[in-house]
């Protein structure tokens, strides 16, 4: 979806801005853009598991069978626009799954795994609900595509690291102006 008056882009349907983790934004096949996570909640409601109606248009996309909706096409034109990466997002069931793996130069870091449940599977509630007061739920922010110092040095590994280096240079230039200053008395004196 194009940008409107300087606003970040944002899926029609929920009108969450788009991102590389939950919102990313995926194409049907009449080109309009909707969130993975629209797309997922109405995958699981639609009566014919094969085809997705368009919420805009209505124009029928055709998926492959078993074709879950995250391997439609992404909307990179959308993420360039906010300059982020796209992430793989897998739909398992009723859940969404994101593997984050962190990149990183020096240590091997486990990848964190993001996870959005879609609601109850179909039968599986006895009775009716027992609390319909407003609920809240954390919205995932995005992954940077990149990494500032600040987040670098929130890493304990790097800050480990940066101290052991910083140790290193410490000592190696204690030993240079000691031979430095050792030649210089010895010398000096005789």
């Amino acid at each position: 979806m194009a940008e409107r008056q300087g606003r970040e882009p944002e899926c029609p349907v929920c009108w969450n801005p788009f991102n590389n983790t939950f919102h990313t934004p995926k194409v049907l096949d009449c080109c309009h853009s909707f969130c993975v996570e629209c797309l997922a909640h109405l995958s699981l409601v639609t009566p014919a598991r094969r085809q997705l109606l368009c919420p805009l248009c209505r124009q029928p996309t055709v998926l492959a069978s078993g074709q879950p909706v995250t391997d439609l096409p992404t909307d990179t034109a959308v993420l360039t626009l906010l300059r982020l990466e796209p992430h793989h997002v897998i739909l398992e069931g009723h859940q969404l799954y994101l593997k984050d793996q962190p990149k990183s130069r020096y240590f091997l870091r486990q990848p964190r795994v993001y996870t959005l449940h879609l609601g109850p599977e179909p039968g599986s509630q006895t009775g009716p609900p027992q609390d319909m007061g407003p609920t809240t739920r954390s919205l995932p922010i995005p992954i940077p595509s990149h990494y500032s110092l600040r987040e670098c040095f929130r890493n304990p590994q790097f800050r480990i690291f940066s101290y052991l280096m910083a140790v290193i240079l410490s000592v190696t230039l204690l030993l240079i102006f000691s031979i430095f200053w050792t030649k210089q008395f010895l010398w000096g004196v005789g």
